[in-house]
């Protein structure tokens, strides 16, 4: 990035951050549709604007009043005495528009439109409203929430312009998690009110329905921007920008904030693109996974999961690895923990010797010095001892958390927990599963309102430390992971071969783009006829592979137009007349520029690298176990380009085949300095040409013995402008 680009994008921060922090802390709100009839949701958004505390100054709007709830009641938005900051509609669809020009005209900076029957309903005339709203938007500059959302509640602040019952009664708290979803119910109730509920306090709630405007990205950007959140919990029904997502995430991880996503819509089928093996094995919710993962964004798949990870992530307190311990009086629920510990990959090292030493000091007389560390019932109601005992642990160099385990306990002795979750050198996760036996006003609810982390439960607690320790360790190998580009990279010349041709490649061409990428490409030469073809196995001196060149055929294992482990004269001859033969019968108006001839392979393990476009994130470079298994196992993974070393040789790590490269029981050990540098050179094609290019498939590349390098046997690039029906497409060969 340059200076300034740099700059650009630090004036559009402050913008964006200003702007709409007067959308979510008005000064002055106009509601269009307030009426005294609660059954009513007009009614019920005035209510629930005054009673949460707002002090600002409260326009009601409707014809039928002269007053409402005390305040004075206008007519039409042109009549208010000054010019709202934020203006609610509440009206029919169908004079939603004229209302939101009405409010443009009267100078309203922000509108949230309440009202459905939108794009949501699925019909034409919804749709074709919901455009018009985004047409004004783009024209008048006015920025728009909705429509069909249910608003905003801030906290911080004290605004709420919503008709949600989670705020009815005393206004909670604010705290330092920030919530934005489509939904309301879902964000509103299942995770601002659970959270709340358990103790966790929120900044800021947005709940922005059918984003004809602002969106879910527009509201993360400023919770990440705004210091009032340390975390920001989304719900994404999609994602509309996968670049600025990415680019938000980035931003996010500057400042040590994480996001925890809870991604809709997992089930989608298919991918647009399938004219490779590459194609065929790109599913959209699998490549969104992956890319969240690459850009540290935190994925759950249930909403209970985004408070319960936020009340460990907000601490900001990140364990140095995965390696956890754990205090207990109950032997069975540290046998629960560690079982349930170790198929989420934590660890649970013994402590060193000094360490043991010095819990034994403190530890009642059948107390264990072991991991976990049981204290027995011995220890309830003593003085420090649970305190000493955590931060003793804490202090142990193999340990990265701790996780007292409470059943019953006495109010002083959870105290010591809350004390040592303030001075220990670890982050403390605390385990409490029944209650207080000494003061019922102590419960889990008030210890999380001060800040510690209290999970009733051992799965969501493990999977809540889970979380944190993936987290820290994404922030400690952010730094390590660079894109940068590898030097021998030739756009333009890759640019060169993909202009000369209308439509699809052949394996040949694909090569020579690839070659522009510094990739090994494998000696071989076209034939045009039978004595050409026999010339050309004589120079390579080898057995040799003959395949059909036609732009008309990218599958040649179908057309049986592959001939294998030719050697003399007159074999060669005869398998490229069987070759001409086989592929005018399988395409007979195909045109068939000759027979491509090529040494037979070098003996290595068979990798797929390829490129696929994803609708949402863009170019993505996939990585899995080559040959026709590919489509078998799905052993792959996916990264948004570009990528770097550091980042490819993570994409080969998840492989379920990954100790092939390593050299299983006495296997050889493959190139992988050599495998990660040729992904990463992919990366940077899909980077560089990503309006040029819809696949690109590399199957096989054979990775030979360490030091020894690839090599790409056959691939198939499929141009932008030769994108094939994905009906029609199957694998290549």
């Amino acid at each position: 990035m340059d200076k300034t680009e740099a700059l650009e994008r630090a004036i559009h921060r402050d913008h964006c951050l200003t702007e709409l922090k007067k959308f979510v802390a008005p000064s002055t709100v106009a509601l269009v549709g307030a009426t005294e009839e609660l059954n009513r949701f007009g009614g019920r958004c005035l209510q629930r604007l005054l009673s949460f505390g707002y002090e600002g100054r409260v326009f009601p709007i409707n014809p039928r009043y002269k007053t409402l709830q005390g305040l004075a009641c206008y007519p039409s938005i042109l009549d208010v005495p000054e010019a709202p900051d934020h203006v609610g509609v509440v009206v029919p669809a169908e004079r939603v528009l004229g209302v939101l020009k009405d409010c443009a005209k009267r100078g309203a900076r922000f509108a949230t439109v309440y009202t459905g029957g939108f794009a949501e309903a699925g019909t034409e005339q919804g749709l074709a409203m919901q455009r018009d709203i985004t047409a004004f938007t783009r024209e008048s500059g006015m920025r728009v929430m909705g429509p069909n959302c249910n608003g905003v509640i801030n906290f911080v602040d004290a605004f709420a312009m919503t008709t949600t019952a989670t705020i009815a009664g005393p206004r909670k708290p604010a705290g330092t998690v920030g919530i934005v979803s489509q939904s309301g119910g879902l964000a509103q109730v299942n995770v601002m009110w659970r959270a709340q509920e358990l103790g966790i306090g929120v900044s800021y709630e947005v709940s922005c329905g059918n984003c004809a405007d602002l969106n879910v990205l527009d509201f993360l950007e400023f919770m990440i921007d705004d210091d009032a959140s340390d975390v920001v919990l989304v719900l994404a029904e999609h994602i509309g920008d996968g670049a600025r997502l990415i680019e938000l995430a980035g931003r996010a991880a500057d400042r040590e904030k994480p996001i925890v996503m809870l991604k809709l819509g997992r089930s989608e089928a298919g991918s647009l693109a399938a004219a490779s093996h590459t194609g065929a094995v790109t599913g959209p919710d699998a490549v969104a996974d992956a890319v969240l993962r690459q850009s540290g964004i935190v994925r759950v798949m249930d909403a209970a999961e985004l408070y319960e990870y936020a009340m460990l992530l907000r601490t900001k307190r990140w364990p140095r690895g995965r390696r956890a311990a754990a205090t207990t009086i109950s032997g069975g629920n540290g046998v629960l923990l560690v079982d349930l510990g170790a198929t989420m990959g934590i660890t649970w090292p013994q402590y060193s010797a000094e360490t043991q030493t010095r819990l034994r000091e403190w530890l009642p007389k059948l107390g264990t010095a072991g991991n976990p560390t049981d204290v027995t019932n011995a220890a309830i109601g003593k003085q420090d001892l649970f305190r000493r005992c955590i931060e003793i642990i804490a202090e142990d160099d193999s340990v990265d958390l701790v996780i007292p385990i409470f059943t019953m306990a006495a109010a002083t002795d959870v105290q010591q927990a809350v004390e040592a979750a303030r001075t220990a050198q670890k982050p403390i996760a605390v385990l409490w599963a029944g209650g207080c036996s000494s003061d019922p006003s102590v419960t889990a609810k008030t210890l999380i309102e001060r800040g510690v982390p209290v999970y009733r439960n051992t799965l969501s607690c493990l999977q809540a430390v889970r979380a944190s320790m993936q987290y820290g360790e994404f922030l400690r190998e952010r730094c390590e992971r660079n894109t940068d580009r590898p030097s021998g990279t030739d756009r333009t010349a890759a640019l060169k071969v993909l202009g000369a041709r209308r439509g699809g490649l052949t394996e040949r061409e694909s090569k020579e783009v690839l070659a522009a990428y510094g990739f090994t490409i494998m000696r071989e030469a076209l034939a045009a006829n039978a004595d050409e073809a026999v010339r050309i196995a004589r120079d390579l001196g080898t057995p040799v592979a003959l395949k059909i060149e036609s732009p008309d055929i990218p599958h040649k294992t179908e057309a049986n137009a592959i001939r294998l482990n030719v050697l003399g004269d007159a074999a060669v001859r005869s398998a490229f007349d069987d070759i001409m033969a086989a592929s005018r019968r399988y395409a007979p108006d195909a045109h068939l520029n000759g027979v491509l001839v090529q040494p037979m392979a070098p003996a290595g393990l068979e990798v797929m690298l390829g490129l696929a476009s994803d609708p949402v994130f863009g170019p993505i470079v996939v990585a899995g176990l080559g040959g026709i298994f590919v489509e078998v196992f799905r052993d792959v993974s996916y990264r948004a380009v570009p990528v770097g070393g550091a980042e490819a040789r993570a994409m080969l790590d998840e492989l379920r085949a990954s100790a092939l490269l390593h050299g299983v029981r006495g296997g050889t050990p493959r190139d992988l300095e050599a495998l990660c540098d040729h992904i990463v050179r992919l990366s940077w094609l899909g980077h560089d040409l990503r309006d040029h290019i819809v696949e690109l498939d590399i199957n096989p590349l054979i990775v030979l013995e360490r030091s020894r390098g690839v090599c790409v046997v056959d691939a198939l690039v499929v141009p932008r402008n030769a994108h094939r029906d994905p009906s029609q497409a199957g694998p290549a060969a």
